[in-house]
């Protein structure tokens, strides 16, 4: 099979056209696609880069979150995450996203990766991490907007959950499926 050479669109103009302070900006750009089109009006949404931990304690359970999100319905599962300060390294971040959120430290991190999340219109970029051998060494203290209950769960029932669709967020979705796929 041979390999078609693909080129990228470039971006002749922008403008913001709504800001939000930091945590939404909406800009239109006027776009040239590879056969030459011009689009005058493409959405593009720039949201602060965040990191989700699927967190790990020493003793093989993992730590997650019973919550209610303004954008999901009903109750969701969730990992440790949140949004990145400005110029804060991904592992940094989770780090602190760990140790408020749960109170937990831990020994083990593996970079799960990056992932754009609208391939056609930005909005930000997830990082994911597994964290292994985790261990309370001071209460949480996070600032979150959402009532939360942290839940530790067995491996099985973090499967069956995910099977079942309770991790409503794609980022958690992904993260959760990844941390189990690199411990397989």
């Amino acid at each position: 099979m041979t390999k078609k050479k693909m080129r990228p669109w470039k971006t002749l103009a922008k403008k913001t056209v709504l800001q939000q302070g930091q945590w939404l900006t909406v800009e239109s750009h006027k776009i040239q696609l590879p056969n030459g089109k011009v689009i005058n009006d493409w959405s593009w949404v720039i949201t602060p880069d965040y990191v989700n931990v699927v967190a790990i304690m020493d003793d093989g359970r993992f730590i997650a979150f019973r919550q209610m999100k303004y954008g999901v319905e009903g109750m969701a599962l969730a990992p440790v995450g949140g949004y990145m300060e400005p110029g804060e390294v991904p592992l940094e971040a989770a780090k602190r996203e760990l140790l408020e959120e749960t109170g937990c430290e831990a020994e083990h991190w593996l970079d799960l990766g990056q992932y754009r999340v609208d391939g056609n219109r930005g909005a930000g970029t997830a990082h994911l991490f597994l964290a292994q051998g985790a261990r309370r060494v001071t209460d949480a203290d996070a600032d979150d907007l959402e009532e939360q209950e942290i839940v530790l769960m067995s491996r099985a029932e973090v499967e069956t959950a995910l099977a079942a669709g309770q991790f409503k967020v794609l980022a958690w979705t992904t993260a959760v499926a990844l941390a189990l796929l690199w411990m397989s």
